[in-house]
């Protein structure tokens, strides 16, 4: 038989792509657009679906169906004749397990340890081609990372290094410093865990796709694909807007939360948009493509936003966003600056969910359309009215702020380059406080909602200093030790500054917005001092007064982020996974790396105390990522081993 692949082809597009207006190949029984976004095809279930089938096809079928047969026989038979037989028996405490294979299988598992040979997980007896798969910190870190943006590279300020070299690190906590190895999970079933004695398999099949097994599949989120949920049954026509004490709630958690970090639109002209649609819901010529595309897209954030805070469902959230994409190309259409505003109210969803182009490709687009604008230029301003221009100046510097987060998160270079930027950052003015000449509007003593943006940029400037003068120029390690410690002292004193100049007092606005609590600024505060200190291209090994600061600043960052998790206003998004993920890490290299006695530091500091503080806060965000269970698993690996020694101390 010709070995070209024969496809069966329907004679129409598949119900998705009709709706989409997309292009659809009619392949059966999926067809690839729907293969590619992993849902449900309408082929799969559309039993009045005609379609032909090809005699080549039919073939291909049937070939496939008697190879499928002989592999299941062959399995079957060495499954016969490798059947492990497990008959424990008290022999002196010694407990006896045997194998009908081979004799070198046979074993005595004492109690001192485990044998390389098997070992007993759950009271079952394995081979060790049949061990469990392992994983490690920068393993997780990698899939954590990727997953949500979507992409393969990490650079250095990821801390992908940082992780494999703590990875090194824990053998220090192995009787014969062999590597520390950790089990994995799939599901709700723990796969084993791998005692410190033994020797991980990565030959095995589960190892090599781990990915899947993590409990990540195709998105960060868990099992179901999200491409999935933003498709729903019905047709989003008759999708009407909330009521209107919905629509004011969500709306007054959007500008108290996003708007405050990511100052895009103008708020008192948007809300006079809402108040006319309500006031007026027959009245269509209210509302172009542009305005629909605002407003659900701000219902959609102010839903996810709140969301991450509550840790609720979030199919109305979606439902929003899916909304808001019928009015993204109209909209998109509206000018250059308008442009800009869409994709940038798509990187602040994508903050909170991963649905449609990635983060990184969106921040990307948007700064190299500002660049093409001339935004980061003092001419692009010229002649402009105060308030045109204050605006523009803030969605720039919102664009900055995501190119910072996203680029320093994936170790990525940064699309705005500080030295090409000529403009300074926008003024703490809200809207409605300023006029045409830019005078000011309101109480000095007043707090404005600007200040706490303009304060957060300022910590994103900092963390650009961070990224180029200590993990973004691997030359400075020529440079004499005092003059490298002297960069350290100078970026610690910024951090300082930039905590005791926070806006006083914080805008009371939402008791559930993270960033209006002195607690958040804290826990970045600690978050980027521990990304100063830990080891780095302009520091690689530490110095026992570096080790200190940083057990230090990831101790406080997991605790910072504790007291936000009791108030409930810790977002549980995929950046503060990161962020907290890193921290632990820091944690256990500082801990473990001690110079000093490490029982003896272990029982003086209080890491076992902080250790099941941020077990608390994986416990939580497991709810939402499915990839945080690995990660509970490898702290509670640690702990156990931490509190193992301290027992085993404490009884000599």
């Amino acid at each position: 038989m010709d070995n070209q692949i024969v496809t069966a082809v329907a004679r129409i597009s598949c119900q998705r792509c009709h709706k989409r207006k997309k292009k659809c190949d009619r392949a059966l029984p999926q067809c690839d657009n729907c293969m590619t976004a992993n849902v449900p095809c309408s082929f799969l279930d559309n039993e009045q679906q005609s379609a032909t089938y090809p005699i080549a096809f039919v073939q291909g079928l049937e070939a496939r169906i008697h190879i499928l047969e002989e592999q299941l026989a062959s399995a079957l038979e060495v499954s016969r004749n490798h059947t492990v037989v497990s008959e424990p028996s008290v022999d002196n405490g010694h407990s006896r397990i045997h194998t009908t294979e081979s004799p070198a299988y046979v074993n005595e598992t004492h109690a001192g340890g485990f044998s390389p040979l098997s070992y007993r997980s759950q009271g079952q007896v394995h081979s060790p081609s049949e061990q469990a798969p392992t994983t490690s910190m920068a393993r997780e870190l990698r899939i954590l990372s990727l997953e949500a943006a979507a992409e393969r590279h990490l650079g250095s300020s990821s801390g992908l290094s940082f992780a494999k070299l703590t990875q090194t690190v824990l053998k220090r906590l192995t009787p014969d410093r062999a590597d520390f190895v950790f089990g994995i999970s799939q599901g709700d079933d723990i796969l084993g865990e791998i005692d410190w004695d033994s020797t991980p398999d990565f030959s095995h099949p589960h190892v090599m796709n781990f990915p899947n097994i993590a409990g990540f599949g195709p998105t960060l989120f868990g099992k179901m694909s999200l491409s999935n949920i933003i498709e729903p049954s019905g047709s989003l026509a008759d999708l009407s807007l909330p009521t209107k004490s919905r629509a004011d709630q969500l709306t007054s958690f959007y500008f108290a939360h996003s708007h405050t970090l990511y100052p895009i639109l103008n708020q008192r002209d948007f809300l006079a948009l809402l108040d006319r649609i309500y006031e007026q819901p027959s009245d269509n010529s209210i509302m172009d493509s542009l305005s629909w595309f605002r407003v659900w897209m701000v219902l959609a954030i102010g839903s996810s936003a709140r969301c991450s805070v509550s840790m609720v469902e979030e199919s109305e959230a979606l439902l929003y966003y899916n909304k808001a994409l019928e009015f993204f190309e109209s909209a998109f259409d509206h000018g250059d600056m308008v442009a800009l505003e869409t994709i940038m109210l798509q990187v602040s969803f994508s903050f909170f969910n991963q649905l449609g182009p990635n983060t990184w490709f969106l921040v990307g687009t948007a700064a190299r359309m500002a660049i093409g604008l001339g935004l980061h230029t003092a001419s692009a301003y010229e002649g402009l009215p105060f308030n045109i221009a204050h605006i523009r100046k803030r969605i720039f510097w919102s664009i900055y702020m995501m190119d910072r987060v996203i680029s320093i998160a994936l170790g990525r270079p940064f699309a705005l380059q500080d030295d090409d930027i000529e403009i300074e950052p926008f003024v703490d003015i809200d809207d409605g406080q300023t006029d045409d000449l830019g005078s000011r509007g309101r109480d000095n003593l007043e707090p404005s909602m600007m200040a706490i943006p303009r304060h957060i940029l300022d910590l994103r400037r900092i963390a650009s200093n961070i990224t180029k003068q200590v993990y973004g120029n691997p030359a400075t390690i020529r440079v004499n030790t005092p003059h490298r410690e002297e960069i350290i002292h100078s970026l610690h004193k910024e951090l300082i500054d930039w905590r005791r100049n926070m806006p006083f007092p914080l805008p009371d606005l939402h008791p559930r917005v993270p960033h209006l609590n002195s607690n958040w600024y804290d826990f970045n505060f600690y978050t980027h001092l521990a990304m100063l200190y830990r080891p780095s291209p302009l520091f690689p090994t530490l110095d026992e007064v570096m080790v200190k600061k940083l057990a230090n600043a990831a101790s406080m960052s997991i605790r910072q982020a504790h007291n936000m998790h009791r108030q409930k206003r810790f977002a549980y998004n995929w950046l503060n996974l990161l962020s907290l993920f890193t921290s632990t890490i820091s944690l256990i290299y500082a801990s473990t790396v001690q110079p000093q006695e490490l029982v003896s530091y272990l029982q003086r500091a209080q890491v076992i105390d902080d250790l099941e503080l941020v077990l608390q806060l994986f416990d939580k965000l497991n709810g939402k990522f499915a990839g945080a269970k690995n990660i509970q698993l490898i702290i509670n690996r640690v702990l156990r081993r931490y509190k193992e020694m301290c027992n085993i101390a404490d009884a000599n």
